[in-house]
C-alpha cells in the first residue's frame, strides 16, 4: 500500500469513462462505419455511422467529430428517436472539451428518449444520466456521481440482467469504492461486472477495462499476484490490437503492478510505452498520470531534482489538479520534496498551501456520503438506522448548543465581524481586477474591429477592382474584339478570292477563341450567376466550369441557406475558386469532391481529392494562394484544416455567417 500513497487519491479520474466505450479494433470498426456512410444504405443507417464516428473522433480530431455529427443530423429522418440520438452524441462531442454544454445536451437527451418506450431507449437514458453525472463530477463532488449511479443509471437497465451497460455501470461504481478504499465492497461490484460481461460480451472495451479496473484495486491492496491474474486477462483482449488506444490504459496497469511488486526498473518501461499511446490518442489525463508514478519512483531512486521537475511540470500542465484533493497531494509532496532537498524556505511556502487547502476540505464527510448512498442501495433497513444514529447525534448536539448558546453568540458575532472586514477586503481587490480586466478587454475588442475594418476594406476594394476589370474586359475589350471579328468577316467577304478564304477562316477563329477565353476571366472576375441565382448555382457553375475530360467534379449541396448577405457568399465563392483553381493546377487529381453545407450559422467547406498532395512546409511557407485562403477563413471567423499525404488532400472548413452581418 505505501508504493500508491500518491496516487491512490487521483487514479479514480483516469478510469471514469464515459458510456459507449469504442472497441478495440479501432480500426477495423471505424472502417466499418465509414463503408456504410460511402454505401447506398438508407439515410437512417447511414446517420447512426456517423453519429458513431463522431463519437469515435471526439477525443483525436475535434472538427472532424463535429463535422460527423452535422451529416448526421443533416442526414437523420425527423423521428423522436434520432432527435434523441443527435442530443447524446452532442453531449458525448463536448463531454471533455465544454462540460456546460455537455450537461445540457444529456439532458436533452434525457427528456427525448424519455417519450419512446423502448430497450434501446432505456441503455441511452441510463448512459445518459451517467455521462451528466460526470459532466457534474468536479462541480458536485463524486457522492453526486454515486447518487446518479444508484438512484438513475442503474435501476434504468437492472432488470435486463445480462446486458454489457449494467456491467459497465457496476465497473464504474467499483471504481469509486476502490478510491475511498472499500476494496472488498468494489471487488464485489468488479465481479459482478465481469460475470455479466465475460458471458455476454466476452470481447468487448468494457471487460477489457473491468478488468485493469479489478487489478488496479489488487494494486492499491499491494496484492500483486492477485492483481497479474486480471492484467493477463486484459492482455489477451488487447493483444491482437497493437494500434488501439486502449494499449494506454493496459500499460498504466502493467505500471501499478511492477511499482507493486517494487519492480521500479521493470515500471519505467511500462510508462515510456504507455506514453507513446497517451500522447497519440490525445490521453491528456493518463499522460500526467504516467508522468505522476515516474515522478515516485524518480524519488525512490534518490534522483531528486529530475522528480522535482517532473512534479512542476504536472502542476503547470493543470489537468490533474482541476481536483482540489489532487492539488492538496501534489502541494504535500512538493513540501516533502524540497525539505528533502534543504530547500526549506520553498518547502515552508509548499506547506502552507496545502494546509490551507486542507483545511478546506472535508475528505471525512464525502467518505461518509458515499457509504450512506452505497448502504441505501443496497439496503433500505440499514439506512433508517444511519437516520436514527444521525438523530440521536443531533439531538445531543442541540443540547450541548443550548448550554453553551452566549459563548456561542459571542463567537460568532467575532467570526461575522472578521468575515466581513475580509470580505469587503477581497470585494475591493475583485472590483480593481475585474475593472483592469475590463479595459483590458476593450482594448482588444477594439484592436480586432480595427484589424476586420482593415481586413474589410481590403476584401470589398479587391472585390470591387474584380468587377471594374471583369466588366471592362466583357463590356470593352470583348465588345471591340467581337466588332473586329465582324469587320473582318465583311470586309472578306467583299475583297477575298475563295482560294484564300480558308487561311483567312483560320485567322477568324483564332479571334474567335480568344474572345471566349477573355469571356471566360471575365466570368471568373465577377460571376453573373452568383448576383443573379446565388451561392449554390454559382458553386455548381464553378464545378462545372472546372471540370475537365480527365478530372469529374462531384459537387454536393446541403441545407445552403440563400438568405445569406451578398458579402459571406462572395467570400465563401472566392474560397472555393481559390482550392479548385489550386486543385486543378497542381494535384494531377482525376475526381474531387466538393460538399457544402449549412447549419444554422455555420457553413461547413469540405474538398478532397486523389491527386498527389504537398507538403505542410509548403502550405506554411510558400504558397500565397492558401494564404489568401487564411485571410478570407479568418475574415469569416472560421477555422481551416488540411490534411494532405501522396494519396490526396482533405481541405475541412468552418465559416461563421454572421461573422460580418
Amino acid at each position: 500500500m505505501k508504493n500508491h500513497l500518491i496516487t491512490i487519491c487521483i487514479f479514480l479520474s483516469v478510469y471514469i469513462q464515459s458510456q459507449q466505450l469504442i472497441p478495440l479494433n479501432e480500426k477495423s470498426y471505424s472502417d466499418s462505419l465509414k463503408t456504410v456512410v460511402n454505401s447506398k444504405a438508407d439515410n437512417n443507417a447511414k446517420a447512426n455511422s456517423y453519429f458513431l464516428l463522431s463519437n469515435f473522433y471526439r477525443n483525436t480530431d475535434p472538427l472532424l467529430s463535429k463535422n460527423y455529427l452535422e451529416k448526421a443530423k443533416a442526414l437523420s429522418p425527423k423521428t423522436s428517436l434520432n432527435k434523441a440520438k443527435y442530443y447524446y452524441y452532442e453531449g458525448q462531442h463536448f463531454l471533455e472539451s465544454n462540460k456546460e454544454k455537455a450537461a445540457v445536451s444529456f439532458q436533452k437527451a434525457i427528456q427525448e428518449f424519455s417519450k419512446i418506450k423502448t430497450e434501446e431507449a432505456d441503455f441511452y437514458i441510463a448512459s445518459s444520466w451517467y455521462n451528466y453525472g460526470v459532466t457534474q463530477k468536479n462541480k458536485e463532488g463524486y457522492p453526486f456521481l454515486v447518487k446518479i449511479l444508484v438512484e438513475k443509471s442503474i435501476p434504468q437497465v437492472e432488470k435486463y440482467k445480462n446486458h454489457k451497460t449494467l456491467g459497465q455501470l457496476y465497473s464504474q461504481l467499483a471504481i469509486i469504492l476502490t478510491y475511498n478504499a472499500e476494496f472488498e465492497k468494489a471487488f464485489e461490484y468488479n465481479t459482478k461486472a465481469i460475470k455479466i460481461l465475460e458471458k455476454n460480451a466476452p470481447h468487448s472495451p468494457e471487460l477489457f477495462f473491468a478488468y485493469l479496473n479489478t487489478a488496479s484495486n489488487f494494486c492499491y491492496q499491494a496484492k500483486g499476484d492477485e492483481a497479474k491474474k486480471y492484467l493477463d486477462k486484459a492482455e489477451k483482449l488487447i493483444r491482437s490490437y497493437p494500434e488501439s488506444s486502449a494499449n494506454a490504459s493496459f500499460y498504466y496497469g502493467k505500471t501499478l503492478y511492477f511499482i507493486t511488486k517494487q519492480k521500479n526498473e521493470e515500471a519505467l518501461p511500462m510508462i515510456d510505452k504507455g506514453l507513446v499511446y497517451a500522447k497519440k490518442s490525445n490521453q491528456n489525463l493518463l499522460t500526467q498520470m504516467f508522468y505522476l508514478n515516474k515522478y515516485d519512483i524518480l524519488r525512490k531512486q534518490n534522483k531528486l531534482n529530475e522528480a522535482k521537475n517532473v512534479l512542476e511540470n504536472i502542476l503547470s500542465e493543470k489537468t490533474l489538479i482541476i481536483d482540489a484533493n489532487n492539488r492538496k497531494t501534489f502541494y504535500n509532496q512538493l513540501s516533502s520534496l524540497n525539505e528533502q532537498m534543504g530547500n526549506l524556505k520553498e518547502a515552508l511556502i509548499w506547506e502552507k498551501k496545502y494546509s490551507k487547502l486542507n483545511d478546506s476540505l472535508s475528505s471525512e464527510n464525502v467518505k461518509l456520503e458515499l457509504n450512506k448512498l452505497e448502504t441505501k442501495f443496497r439496503t433500505a433497513e440499514k439506512q433508517k438506522e444511519i437516520a436514527n444514529l444521525n438523530t440521536e447525534k443531533a439531538q445531543k448536539e442541540l443540547e450541548i448548543n443550548k448550554k453553551n448558546q452566549y459563548l456561542w453568540l459571542l463567537v460568532f458575532a467575532s467570526l461575522f465581524l472578521v468575515i466581513l472586514i475580509i470580505s469587503i477586503y477581497f470585494y475591493t481587490k475583485k472590483l480593481a481586477r475585474e475593472k483592469e480586466i475590463n479595459h483590458s478587454q476593450k482594448l482588444k475588442e477594439i484592436a480586432q474591429q480595427e484589424e476586420l475594418k482593415i481586413t474589410k476594406a481590403i476584401l470589398e476594394g479587391e472585390e470591387k477592382e474584380r468587377e471594374r476589370v471583369g466588366k471592362d474586359l466583357h463590356d470593352g475589350l470583348g465588345g471591340m474584339l467581337a466588332g473586329v471579328k465582324i469587320n473582318f468577316s465583311a470586309w472578306a467577304s467583299q475583297n477575298l478570292e475563295p482560294e484564300n478564304k480558308q487561311n483567312f477562316n483560320e485567322i477568324l477563329n483564332q479571334l474567335d477563341y480568344s474572345v471566349t477565353e477573355l469571356r471566360n476571366i471575365a466570368r471568373n472576375l465577377m460571376p453573373e450567376s452568383l448576383l443573379k441565382f446565388g451561392l449554390e448555382t454559382a458553386l455548381k457553375d464553378l464545378s462545372e466550369f472546372y471540370t475537365r475530360k480527365d478530372l469529374h467534379i462531384d459537387f454536393q449541396a446541403i441545407n445552403i441557406n440563400s438568405n445569406l448577405s451578398l458579402a459571406v457568399q462572395i467570400n465563401i465563392f472566392r474560397i472555393v475558386q481559390e482550392i479548385l483553381a489550386n486543385a486543378v493546377k497542381h494535384s494531377e487529381a482525376k475526381n474531387i469532391l466538393l460538399q457544402c453545407s449549412q447549419s444554422n450559422d455555420v457553413f461547413l467547406i469540405t474538398i478532397e481529392d486523389d491527386g498527389k498532395g504537398f507538403s505542410q512546409d509548403f502550405a506554411k511557407t510558400k504558397s500565397m494562394g492558401l494564404q489568401n485562403l487564411k485571410t478570407r477563413v479568418d475574415y469569416l471567423k472560421g477555422k481551416m484544416e488540411i490534411n494532405s499525404d501522396d494519396e490526396g488532400t482533405a481541405i475541412n472548413i468552418e465559416l461563421n455567417t454572421h461573422a460580418i452581418s
